[in-house]
């Protein structure tokens, strides 16, 4: 057994979401699950298939995003894992429909964070152990700490 540690390599701005599903049809329908979510949508997806050809399945609608995920999968190469990258849309916006998609198992991480991916690889292949989400804490929030978040929500929209 060898642990690695695989970087997520991806532009700072772009949010992402990395799980586990178990069957092929993955692909069509977290694809449908995002088009009919936000309509609009632009992302790529790329699933690790883990049994007969073993290859990197993948979609999308801007295909700069597909390309991005097809190169994370293949780093990754951990069996029935999926990555989706997305562009002008946060996570929140699409998890809940993503989480329901019958062939979701897992989400691991859904961030704009940088994210490395802790692998397991043994003899049969390669499954993900967990993930580093971003940055160690550096402290508690303060009074002026929520302030500035609560004004942070009101101004991308998430708080009235």
């Amino acid at each position: 057994m060898e642990l690695k540690i695989i970087k997520i390599e991806k532009p700072e701005e772009l949010n992402m979401i990395l799980g586990h599903s178990h069957f092929i049809k993955t692909v069509e329908d977290i694809y449908e699950a995002m088009v009919n979510t936000v309509p609009g949508a632009k992302f790529g997806l790329a699933f690790c298939e883990a049994s007969g050809p073993c290859l990197v399945r993948c979609t999308g609608t801007d295909e700069d995003l597909v390309e991005l995920a097809k190169k994370n999968a293949f780093d990754l190469a951990a069996g029935h894992s999926f990555i989706l990258f997305m562009k002008d849309m946060f996570p929140v916006n699409v998890l809940n429909a993503v989480k329901n998609v019958p062939e979701v198992c897992r989400i691991f991480c859904a961030t704009s964070n940088p994210v490395e991916v802790l692998i397991v690889e043994t003899d049969l292949g390669r499954g993900i152990v967990g993930v580093v989400d971003g940055f160690i804490s550096k402290g508690i929030e303060t009074e002026t700490d929520i302030q500035h978040r609560k004004e942070f929500l009101r101004t991308i929209g998430y708080k009235q």
